[in-house]
């Protein structure tokens, strides 16, 4: 699944890992019970909710997507700790080559996982990847049903005031 990336941009999402489903078509988050799409509407990252095969208009906002690993899975509980750990590095690599200000990881399980940080909660990271400053975020999945989509809004909203403060 080729990334959606450029530099210097505001804010990189990064999923877990590609859907079957969004490999099979061809871009990001577009499983139709994925929340990504509606959710950026709401926090107010979009003007309008966008569908997934109009996402190369979020490099013109300033936002982009990558996944920690590359691999498509059904549901990303398929995947290997050490898939995720291996993950972290590659995606360290890409965050020093294009110097995003904000990376924002969609999935809090998979961020403790591949980074090492068992005790991690949603929001601003004390640490940082090379200069981009970390965001952790819930998975937007349909799958996860801890956070409504009224939940995912808020907590993206803040990631996005954080972003336009610079």
């Amino acid at each position: 699944m080729p990334d959606l990336i450029q530099r210097g941009l505001r804010v990189l999402f990064c999923g877990i890992n590609p859907s079957l489903y969004s490999v099979v078509v061809g871009v990001h988050f577009a499983r139709p019970g994925n929340r990504f799409w509606p959710t950026l509407h709401a926090a107010g990252i979009t003007p309008r909710r966008l569908q997934p095969f109009e996402q190369e208009e979020l490099l013109t906002l300033g936002y982009g997507i990558t996944n920690v690993v590359d691999r498509a899975t059904a549901t990303a509980d398929l995947l290997e700790d050490a898939e995720l750990r291996e993950g972290a590095k590659s995606l360290e690599a890409r965050v020093r080559r294009y110097r995003p200000r904000f990376l924002a990881v969609l999935g809090v399980s998979a961020y403790r996982t591949a980074f090492g940080r068992p005790k991690a909660q949603p929001g601003l990271q004390p640490e940082t990847l090379g200069t981009a400053r970390l965001w952790v975020l819930p998975n937007p999945s349909g799958l996860n049903a801890h956070y409504q989509l009224a939940d995912l809004a808020r907590l993206f909203s803040e990631l996005r005031r954080a972003a336009d403060a610079g």
